[in-house]
C-alpha cells in the first residue's frame, strides 16, 4: 500500500505530507523511560502514542525500524548539570547496585507495557552501553570547536554554536531568552556561559556510576545518549523523533544541537511530542503528590481511585484525546472510557454473528475511508474512535433487524473492525491470566445468579440485580433463548 500519511511537523509548525528518507523504510526513535521507579500513566502516554504510530506505519505496508532508548545513566536531579544520577540515587537508598535498580524497573517497565499490548520495539538500547559511542561523538564536537573541556567536563558552547546554526529551531527558544530565564548556580562559574550544558561531566568522588575518558572518570550528559544512539542505529538524519512535550527543550533542543555540531546536519525529518496528562488541571507528578504509577491503576491500591481499571480502560482513555492534547485525569473520564471501550468491543463480537442479507442499507466504503482519513490526518485517534462508534450503530441496527449488509459489505466492515480496532489501536477484550475473557465471565457468574434468584422466586433480588446493573450503564434482556446483556 502506497498511502502517504501526514505527520505533524514541529519544526515548521506546519502539517506535511510524509516522506520517508529511504522509499517505504521508516527510522523512528522515541524516548523511553529513565528506570528508577515504577512505570506510571506518564509512560503510557507516550508508550501507546508511538505504538499506533509504529502500527500505523508498518499496516502501510512501510519498513520501520523503531528504536526506543533506556536511559539508565547520566539523568542528573536536574538540567542544569548539577545534582545526582537519579539511578544511583535509588541504588544509594535502597543499597542495592545502580544494575540491579535499572533490571528490576525495566522488567517492570516491559510488564507494563506488555499489559497495555504495545509491541515491543525492533532496538532497545540502553545508554551504559553506548559510552564508546557517546566519547566519540564528545571528541568529534570537541574537534570541530564546538565545545570545551573545564576539570574534566566538556561543555557545548551554545554562543559558539549559534554563531553557525540558530538554536532553539524547535521549541521556538531564542538564546536571549534563554539567557534572561536561566538561573546562575554557583556550579556554573566554570562554564563561559550558563546556557552552556554538559555533554561529558566528571565524576565526583562519591559518584558511582563512572567511566574512563579522554577527559579522566566521569559520564555522559543525558542528551548525549539519544544523539549517539539514534545516530548508531538510524543514522545521521532519520525520519521520526517521538517523545513528551516535556522533552521539547532542553532535551530535543539539546540533541539538534549536538547531532549539527557532530555532523553539520540535523538529526530528524519529523519531531512528534505527545503532550501532558495532568489531574485536576496540574501536572501529574511525584512533587505535587498526585502521581499514580500503572500498577495501581490496574488494582485500584490509590487514595484517588474509586476502583480498579483495566489495561485497555487506560489505554483506551488515552487513545480518545489527540496525542497532541492534554488529558485530565479522573475516575468520571476513566468509567467513561470503560463504558465506550466495552461498547466497542461487544460490537466486534456482535459482528461475528451477524448474517448477510440480499441488499445493504448502510454505506460501508464510506466508513473504510473515514477511518483512514482520521489517521491519514496526524493519526487522529479520536477521530478515527468517533467514526469506529459510527460502525457500531450500523452493527447494532443490523442486529436489531433495522439495516442490512450483503455479503462483501458484511466483510469489509469486519476487516475494517480487525484492522482499526485491533491491528492499529491495539485494543483487545480485557483478559485474565488463563487468556479468558474476564468481563464477560464476571457477568455470566452475575446472569447466573439472577436466573437462580428467579426460579427460587426471590424476586426483589432478581430486581435488584437488574437495578444494580442499569446503575452501571448494563443493560439486560431476558429471551425464551436466555439473558442477553449490553453496554449502554
Amino acid at each position: 500500500m502506497n498511502r502517504e500519511t501526514k505527520i505533524y511537523n514541529t519544526l515548521t509548525r506546519k502539517k506535511e505530507i510524509f516522506k520517508p528518507i529511504v522509499k517505504n523504510h521508516v527510522g523512528m526513535y522515541v524516548c523511553g523511560p529513565t528506570v528508577y521507579g515504577d512505570p506510571h500513566l506518564g509512560h503510557a502516554r507516550p508508550g501507546i502514542t508511538f505504538d499506533v504510530v509504529f502500527r500505523y506505519l508498518k499496516h502501510l505496508d512501510y519498513t520501520v525500524r523503531y528504536v526506543r532508548n533506556i536511559t539508565d545513566a547520566g539523568h542528573l536531579e536536574n538540567d542544569a548539570d548539577e545534582g545526582e544520577d537519579k539511578i544511583a540515587k535509588k541504588a544509594r537508598l535502597e543499597q542495592l547496585e545502580p544494575m540491579e535498580i535499572v533490571q528490576f524497573y525495566t522488567l517492570s517497565y516491559h510488564k507494563a507495557m506488555k499489559d497495555l499490548n504495545c509491541l515491543p520495539p525492533s532496538i532497545e538500547p540502553r545508554a551504559t552501553g553506548h559510552i564508546i559511542e557517546q566519547i566519540e561523538m564528545v571528541q568529534k564536537i570537541l574537534k570541530k570547536g564546538f565545545a570545551y573541556e573545564v576539570n574534566g567536563s566538556v561543555y557545548l558552547d551554545v554562543n559558539k554554536y549559534n554563531e553557525s546554526f540558530p538554536y532553539g529551531i524547535l521549541s521556538g527558544r531564542n538564546l536571549e531568552d534563554t539567557l534572561e530565564g536561566t538561573r546562575e548556580l554557583d556550579s556554573q562559574s566554570e562554564k563561559k556561559s550558563a546556557v552552556d550544558f554538559a555533554i561529558w561531566k566528571k565524576a565526583s568522588p562519591e559518584h558511582i556510576m563512572r567511566w574512563p575518558s579522554p577527559w579522566g572518570e566521569g559520564f555522559p550528559g543525558w542528551h548525549m545518549e539519544c544523539s549517539a544512539m539514534s545516530e548508531k542505529y538510524l543514522g545521521k538524519t532519520f525520519d521520526i523523533h517521538g517523545g513528551g512535550m516535556d522533552l521539547m527543550f532542553p532535551h530535543h533542543e539539546a540533541e539538534i544541537a549536538q547531532s549539527n555540531a557532530c555532523n553539520n546536519c540535523n538529526p530528524v525529518n519529523y519531531w512528534m511530542h505527545n503532550n501532558m496528562i495532568t489531574v485536576d488541571g496540574k501536572k501529574m507528578g511525584k512533587s505535587l503528590n498526585n502521581f499514580i504509577n500503572l500498577e495501581e491503576f490496574f488494582t485500584g491500591n490509590h487514595e484517588k481511585l474509586e476502583r480498579a481499571y483495566s489495561p485497555m480502560t487506560i489505554r483506551f482513555f488515552i487513545l480518545q484525546a489527540h496525542y497532541r492534547s492534554t488529558i485530565d485525569f479522573s475516575n468520571e473520564s476513566l468509567q467513561a472510557a470503560e463504558k465506550g471501550f466495552t461498547k466497542l468491543m461487544n460490537a466486534f463480537e456482535t459482528i461475528k454473528t451477524l448474517k448477510a442479507s440480499n441488499k445493504s442499507t448502510c454505506d460501508i466504503k464510506k466508513l473504510k475511508k473515514d477511518c483512514y482519513a482520521a489517521m491519514d490526518d496526524d493519526f487522529n485517534t479520536p477521530i478515527l474512535i468517533s467514526h469506529l462508534f459510527s460502525g457500531v450503530r450500523i452493527v447494532n441496527s443490523i442486529k436489531d433487524g433495522k439495516e442490512s449488509l450483503n455479503d462483501s459489505d458484511l466483510e469489509m466492515i469486519k476487516s475494517i473492525f480487525k484492522t482499526f480496532v485491533t491491528d492499529i489501536l491495539g485494543l483487545v477484550s480485557d483478559k485474565n491470566s488463563d487468556g479468558n475473557d474476564l468481563t464477560s465471565e464476571l457477568m455470566d457468574l452475575v446472569l447466573k445468579l439472577r436466573t437462580n434468584a428467579k426460579k427460587n422466586k426471590d424476586f426483589d433480588t432478581a430486581d435488584l440485580i437488574r437495578e444494580e446493573l442499569q446503575k452501571s450503564g448494563i443493560q439486560i434482556k431476558d429471551s425464551r433463548e436466555g439473558t442477553n446483556w449490553e453496554i449502554k
